[in-house]
């Protein structure tokens, strides 16, 4: 099933729904979406998100982004969350154009999984409420930061290994269109050959990274975010069919 939502100036809004999770239950549809900055939509992509009936919104991008570019349009019935889980900042487009995507990638995912525990842990608090939902969370492409996100909640429902990886490589089919936003703000192309690409050896090396320091994302929840096993239940009763 596509999980892809169209926009005209969103291209990586996605619904985490239908993944069969713990005891076979599904993730339910509609309950949960990741993206790219929702600063970028126009009208009749506003028209078209609201239609979604999202009550909030997390944002994983730093102040200075939100400042430079934009956040989501206010709305009295929309709830924003600015949480920076990165914490150290670095420009993807300007490293050396043939630097290996997916070493590079997964170092930068596990600096932020040890650097962004207040902030992580913040963004489950909001997702687990039931009456926070539908949640959407984002950072500027919705791959990175997003992808780390989507992958601990989806370990959290006892989605397996192999599904959070082909959902992180999805935004392969947006990269095209992330690079050439890139282009159309900067004016020329990015020095990077991997700016905007999510290929699966990024989420497989940083999965495997994680097991070798926690024993899975479930067990470094459990360590570094002190998520317990009554938080997964109410997280699963949130966002798992009954």
């Amino acid at each position: 099933m596509d999980r892809h939502i169209a926009f005209g100036r969103v291209h990586n809004f996605r619904d985490l729904g239908g993944y069969r999770g713990h005891e076979g239950r599904t993730v339910r549809w509609g309950r949960l979406y990741r993206s790219d900055a929702l600063s970028k939509m126009d009208d009749a992509d506003w028209a078209r998100f609201a239609e979604l009936g999202v009550r909030t919104v997390i944002d994983l991008r730093y102040p200075w982004e939100i400042e430079r570019a934009g956040r989501v349009r206010e709305h009295a019935e929309l709830a924003y969350h600015n949480l920076s889980i990165e914490h150290r900042p670095y420009r993807q487009a300007s490293q050396d154009a043939d630097l290996p995507i997916g070493p590079f990638l997964a170092e930068k995912y596990a600096e932020v999984a040890e650097d962004g525990v207040a902030e992580l842990r913040q963004a489950l608090d909001v997702i687990v409420a039931d009456e926070n939902a539908p949640v959407v969370f984002h950072c500027a492409s919705g791959k990175d930061r997003t992808g780390l996100i989507a992958a601990l909640v989806l370990a959290l429902l006892d989605v397996p290994e192999d599904v959070i990886v082909a959902d992180y490589a999805l935004t392969e089919l947006a990269s095209e269109r992330l690079v050439a936003d890139w282009i159309a703000r900067d004016g020329s192309p990015p020095n990077w050959r991997g700016y905007g690409r999510a290929p699966a050896e990024v989420m497989t090396l940083f999965l495997a990274w994680v097991n070798d320091n926690y024993g899975s994302l479930r067990g470094y929840a459990e360590q570094r975010l002190d998520i317990d096993e009554p938080y997964v239940a109410a997280l699963r009763a949130t966002l798992l069919t009954p």
